[in-house]
């Protein structure tokens, strides 16, 4: 079938099918960065994780502020954040697999995250 033969042929009152595809944006948006939602640094322990969870949700929580409608979702962030970095298991996972796609580090992120490893490799051996 010629072009214009199937252009006359789906003119004719025919139904149309619409392609119905079923794409997930968010797998091409970038991860979150729970330790930026967090406000702690990549090395935190768990104390440091668990107080600023409960500062941050204390300061969020919907309840506290009615009027703004990006509390809730802010509040939310700071629930699934503290979820993943007070499980070890999980932290690990997410150290390992999803950090390393988050790509807007500047170079002073950079050298804090990886500055054991830094001077260790550089034989100053200084944590």
């Amino acid at each position: 079938m010629r072009w214009e033969e199937f252009a006359a042929f789906a003119g004719d009152g025919e139904e149309r099918y619409e392609s119905t595809i079923d794409l997930d944006l968010s797998l091409l948006s970038k991860p979150k960065d729970y330790y930026r939602i967090l406000e702690v640094k990549y090395d935190a322990n768990e104390e440091c994780i668990r107080s600023n969870y409960i500062r941050l949700a204390l300061k969020w929580h919907p309840d506290k502020k009615k009027g703004e409608d990006c509390s809730t979702s802010r509040f939310q962030e700071i629930n699934e954040a503290y979820k993943v970095l007070s499980d070890p298991a999980k932290r690990r996972a997410y150290d390992r697999e999803i950090l390393p796609q988050i790509q807007d580090y500047n170079f002073i992120d950079y050298l804090n995250r990886h500055k054991g490893l830094i001077l260790t490799c550089n034989g100053l051996g200084i944590r």
